[in-house]
């Protein structure tokens, strides 16, 4: 019973440690605070959120879950976490410039 156990929890431990160290190296990646993001979008550095979205095509009616804007490869990323008006959950990254 114990083998057992432990043979069905050793693939879990292991997508859980892999999980997490993917979490670890996308926190490292440099993100704008509330207020950098709000001067950044007042001095059209980049563009604001809804403009983003919109030239994305994405709904109107999609519930947007969290924002950042990260630095990735020197330009200036939306991280965007959203949820559909058919209740996906989905993960974009657009350009804010």
């Amino acid at each position: 019973m114990k083998t057992l156990l432990s043979k069905r929890l050793a693939p879990l431990a292991i997508a859980l440690a892999l999980g997490l160290a993917g979490i670890g190296s996308a926190g490292a990646q440099s993100c704008l605070d509330n207020r950098q993001i709000q001067e950044a979008v007042s001095s059209g550095q980049i563009m604001s959120l809804a403009a983003v979205l919109a030239g994305a095509g994405i709904d109107g009616s999609a519930e947007i879950l969290n924002v950042a804007v990260c630095d990735e490869g020197g330009g200036l990323v939306y991280v965007i976490g959203l949820l559909t008006a058919t209740g996906e959950a989905q993960n974009l990254v657009l350009d804010a410039q």
